[in-house]
């Protein structure tokens, strides 16, 4: 009995090395428009440097969103390409995870259509982006591609059937958008419906949660800091850009907008610009909170920016050293590109024909 009990038990044991505990899966994008900025960076890509670990995680580059608004067609594909190196340099590590470009999945674009027949319009005009940049662009001037980009979004995250999406505050709306649509969808194709068609019943789609980043991780402009740090502002001087020279990046600390006030403090509500320069300087060092606030509370401004444009340059002198080796092989970028787009279509197929089934399409 023991003998059997014992074969019984290492039996187990093989099988958890031979099938692993299925991980929960991330998804999660950048634009490749203008230039990634520390932003980017701090809001999104350090953490999926964490995530990978934990997760099954699939990054891509968003270019379709890319041309939603203007943009140099130039430029477009050597930005996703500078997009997916600083992606590597970063820390995101292709053995763990799936590293790819939007359009070279072609179930986004397939998907989004289908999800597009079954979203209510009146949903899509509550998107407060969406109004903004109509209002600041002029009707004449905003493609329908500006209304309906969320039904892609939705469709990003949807294909890959993910459990969690990493998201700041300013996508929170989106996110609750592609739920309500894969309730939708669900509710409207999925279950007894699906099944009378040969399908296997059930819901099309997992609901996604969201991934709430680390307080603090939102980085605000250097001009104004109650504006986030944004790619699309007129000025460079508002951002720090990931590559930017190490003489730019002093000149940008040295000119950024500050205060009077004596002493440097974090969430003062009257000093955002000060909050939004420690948190960077916090993030940057890898310090707490509380040792930021014991080393600098007594500091002048003339004290701390020399301090702060330091750290900075520490903390992206190796990744803009190793951009510059990815890029040096571009055989090398494309063989992860076209292998993590082969891994993700893998996924993405599979979900879409479900969907195809689910509607009542006839199959080829």
């Amino acid at each position: 009995m023991q003998l059997l009990f014992g074969s019984v038990a290492l039996h187990n044991q093989t099988l958890k090395r031979i099938h692993p505990p299925l991980r929960k899966r991330v998804v999660s994008g950048v634009q490749p428009t203008g230039t990634i900025h520390l932003g980017n960076y701090l809001g999104a890509i350090k953490n999926w440097i964490s995530l990978q670990d934990t997760y099954e995680t699939l990054f891509f580059i968003v270019d379709l969103h890319a041309v939603t608004l203007p943009y140099d067609t130039q430029q477009l594909s050597k930005a996703t390409k500078d997009t997916a190196a600083i992606y590597l340099a970063c820390g995101v590590d292709i053995a763990k995870a799936s590293v790819f470009v939007q359009s070279h999945v072609r179930a986004h674009a397939e998907l989004m259509w289908l999800l597009s027949s079954a979203t209510p319009i009146g949903w899509l005009n509550k998107m407060i982006q969406f109004k903004e940049k109509s209002r600041k662009a002029g009707d004449e001037n905003v493609g329908v591609g500006l209304l309906t980009y969320p039904v892609l979004m939705a469709a990003d995250i949807l294909l890959y059937q993910s459990d969690f999406v990493p998201v700041g505050e300013d996508q929170k709306q989106h996110l609750e958008l592609t739920r309500e649509i894969a309730d939708r969808i669900n509710y409207l194709y999925g279950g007894r419906r699906w099944k009378k068609l040969g399908g296997r019943g059930g819901s099309i789609f997992k609901v996604p949660e969201p991934l709430i980043p680390p307080a603090g991780a939102r980085v605000m402009s250097l001009t104004d800091g109650l504006s986030k740090m944004s790619k699309s502002a007129p000025s460079d001087q508002s951002r720090i850009n990931l590559l930017d020279p190490k003489d730019v990046l002093a000149n940008k600390i040295k000119r950024c907008k500050t205060d009077s006030f004596t002493g440097l403090d974090f969430d003062n509500p009257e000093r955002p610009e000060c909050s939004n320069l420690l948190s960077i300087y916090q993030l940057v060092s890898g310090k707490t909170k509380e040792e930021v606030v014991l080393e600098c509370q007594d500091m002048s401004w003339g004290s701390f920016k020399p301090l702060l444009t330091d750290a900075l340059i520490d903390h992206l002198d190796p990744i803009q050293v190793r951009h510059k080796e990815i890029l040096s092989d571009p055989g090398y970028l494309d063989s992860v590109l076209r292998e993590g787009a082969t891994k993700a279509s893998e996924i993405a197929d599979a979900t879409l024909n479900n969907v195809y089934q689910a509607m009542g399409f006839l199959r080829r």
